[in-house]
């Protein structure tokens, strides 16, 4: 779990050295350029979470080789991404900074933070990969230690190319850079020594026709589930953007809060991917059964802890993050949102891990799509309400997104674990 909060830090922490610059306009077009990186690496996330399912559940069935060939596969794909992406960097930067809908201050800044940052995607690429690995096998340690690396490696620089050299944008995007390559160097020398310090693998298993065609079916239907998630919140930002520099701006700092919870409660997805998958590869029911009863525990234990949190130390971590006024006031009049957010949205979370562990990714496809739905409705009936509306929009999605999963649970447990009925108090809920 603490190697998951790390993620989000490298958007959080150019924000914050952003922001102590006092500017709106950079603020909001840093903030903006974090979402898009977000957004779109995240849309590759099949990278990790397929990663982490195929591992854990070939660590179930004692399969070492198919291991091994999980992660060259895995390493081989996110390479191939990573440079087409450099490859189609300036296309791809005006379609999407043009669709968010800044002002021209900020989609100027936005654009030469997208400009240098694309130059780390086949290195963070990778770093999903080396993460749900490590995460597969259950080296949670080892996870943390790489994501631990990369973000002090981020700040370090961050705060000295931004706040000293005062090189601005430019600055944290290069920091950014240089931290998501620092953490796959280490990473591929922790997996080489893991791997008896030898990277090899036979043709005939990293080609496997029969394993490859699961793999790209399962990474299909998470590309298409993550893509609808990333389309929610890009469609939150692009409508913050619509309501000015100073909502919009607010809106990113609140969006760190947001992205740090949802991270924070991703890690006990990450949980119930590797648990999960290791005894759905086993077939053990009965040990699904618990992994699920205690992901949900913890996940509502965690919601609540970070509610808490955000409750007594909400308006301070604002006043931290920007000096603007203007930008506090408004970003205070919308924390609740923020602190809402854990509670309503712990399900989805926990579902997910589920969800990937057992790749039951079809099913978590289909109804992301409709939690889509359910929130751009949601939002077409809310929109008098401007900003608030929009945020409420935001937690309906949360909801619906674990509601959904939750009500498809049941029949899903008993086709892969057998026919007989579940009581409603066996079933989690």
């Amino acid at each position: 779990m603490l190697a998951n909060l790390t993620t989000p830090l490298l958007g959080v922490v150019a924000t914050a050295c952003i922001g102590r610059l006092g500017e709106p306009a950079l603020l909001g077009g840093v903030a903006i350029a974090s979402v898009v990186f977000d957004c779109l690496f995240w849309l590759f996330g099949f990278l990790r979470m397929g990663t982490v399912a195929f591992t854990a559940q070939a660590l179930g069935a004692q399969d070492h080789a198919e291991i091994r060939a999980t992660l060259f596969r895995a390493i081989t794909v996110a390479a191939a991404i990573g440079l087409l992406l450099i490859a189609v960097s300036e296309p791809l930067g005006t379609v999407i900074l043009s669709l968010m809908g800044g002002s021209e201050p900020v989609t100027t800044a936005a654009r030469a933070y997208f400009a240098i940052r694309l130059w780390s995607a086949p290195m963070a690429l990778g770093n999903y990969v080396l993460l749900g690995w490590f995460v597969g096998q259950a080296r949670a340690k080892t996870a943390l230690a790489l994501q631990i690396l990369i973000n002090v490696v981020n700040i370090a620089l961050t705060a000295w190319l931004v706040l000293v050299l005062n090189q601005g944008i430019a600055g944290a995007a290069i920091a950014a850079v240089l931290a998501e390559t620092t953490g796959f160097v280490v990473g591929a020398v922790l997996a080489w020594r893991l791997l008896g310090r030898v990277f090899d693998i036979s043709a005939d298993r990293l080609f496997d026709r029969e394993r490859l065609l699961h793999m790209f079916s399962v990474n299909r239907d998470i590309l298409i589930r993550t893509a609808a998630l990333i389309a929610a919140f890009l469609f939150f930002t692009s409508q913050g953007a619509r309501a000015g520099d100073t909502v919009l701006a607010a809106n990113a700092v609140l969006n760190n809060f947001l992205l740090i919870s949802a991270f924070f409660l991703d890690g006990i997805a990450n949980a119930a991917e590797q648990i999960c998958g290791r005894t759905y590869g086993k077939r053990d029911r009965e040990g699904f059964l618990t992994a699920t009863r205690l992901v949900m525990l913890w996940g509502s234990v965690f919601a609540l802890a970070v509610t808490t949190a955000y409750l007594f130390f909400g308006s301070g971590l604002i006043a931290l993050m920007t000096p603007n006024i203007d930008i506090q006031h408004v970003a205070n009049d919308y924390l609740v949102f923020v602190i809402l957010a854990p509670i309503v949205g712990f399900f989805a979370f926990a579902y997910d891990g589920i969800f990937i562990g057992a790749t039951w990714a079809r099913d978590m496809r289909n109804l992301m799509l409709l939690s889509l739905v359910i929130f751009l409705t949601a939002w077409a009936l809310l929109r008098p309400f401007g900003n608030a509306g929009l945020w409420t929009a935001l937690l309906i999605h949360y909801v619906a997104r674990g509601g959904l999963q939750a009500l498809r649970y049941p029949a899903l447990f008993r086709a892969s674990f057998g026919n007989s009925t579940l009581s409603p108090a066996r079933v989690p809920q």
